[in-house]
């Protein structure tokens, strides 16, 4: 298995996000674009980079300093665990308010209470756990 978030690993989350109709074609019907860094707490810069044109992801690899829409860090242990059980809209509230996941680059409230965005961000955790 390659190394979490690592430039193999960030390709195949790329290949499984667009063979998730619930993730890329929920996206994909409100035209969403993003540039998205994941990442471990306390680093200073992203691990691994997904970039999402309408929907789809159509990049994917380490971090090379790319501008990014959203940056989302967390310890690797709860990456491995939130990818072995998902979480849920309650889980990631808590998780986000107890500093367990940071935003340090994202508004997480304007996409959590955003339905469209948030049923694929909560998705993304069960697609992460197939790479």
């Amino acid at each position: 298995m390659a190394e979490l978030f690592s430039d193999d690993w960030m390709k195949g989350y790329m290949e499984h996000w667009n063979a998730e109709p619930e993730l890329s074609d929920a996206l994909e019907q409100i035209g969403f674009n993003s540039v998205i860094g994941y990442g471990f707490d306390g680093d200073e810069q992203p691990t691994g980079v997904l970039t999402v044109e309408n929907g789809k992801a159509v990049d994917a690899g380490s971090f090379a300093g790319q501008e990014m829409n959203w940056d989302i860090r967390a310890s690797e242990e709860q990456w491995r665990k939130w990818m072995a059980k998902p979480p849920g809209m309650m889980a990631l509230g808590m998780a986000f308010t107890s500093r367990k996941m940071k935003f340090m680059v994202g508004d997480y409230s304007a996409m959590i209470k955003d339905p469209r965005m948030a049923g694929p961000f909560i998705k993304s955790f069960s697609v992460m756990g197939r790479v």
